[in-house]
């Protein structure tokens, strides 16, 4: 979902405010703590106005969330909660893959499994890795030319 530039003002401030009232904080304490000023906070948290960059990085360290999450950009508040919902390198996201379709299970790594595999299961794993070699062939070719 794309948001335009007022609803992510107006979710910026949602989001502080309801960051600022779960830390029991007022808008004046909370602006001593980013160096600004009780109006600025009051502006954010009611869409009129928004942070520069730099307030920005400073609410979301003091809140130790995202930028992203502050923009609407993310659901998750920190970027923690992302590495631990989700694995980012690929061997990592490819061994969730084996556990979550339960190779492991079907014996796939055991390679005497593999030695009853008949000869139109080859050709059908075969083809898989053909498939695999051109997306990875294409998607270099791509790159090379941006």
């Amino acid at each position: 979902m794309i948001l335009d530039i007022k609803e992510v003002i107006l979710l910026l401030g949602e989001r502080l405010k309801s960051l600022r009232k779960e830390r029991k904080l007022t808008q004046e304490e909370l602006g001593k703590r980013v160096n600004v000023t009780k109006v600025s906070i009051s502006g954010y948290e009611n869409g009129k106005r928004s942070p520069d960059t730099e307030t920005l990085q400073k609410l979301a360290d003091f809140f130790d969330v995202s930028t992203d999450y502050l923009l609407g950009r993310s659901e998750h508040k920190t970027t923690v909660e992302i590495e631990k919902s989700e694995p980012t390198d690929s061997l990592s996201i490819i061994n969730k893959m084996v556990e979550d379709f339960g190779f492991e299970d079907f014996g796939f790594f055991d390679i005497e499994e593999w030695k009853n595999l008949s000869s139109e299961d080859i050709d059908e794993i075969r083809r898989h890795f053909e498939w695999i070699a051109q997306k990875a062939k294409e998607r270099n070719n791509d790159d090379s030319f941006s």
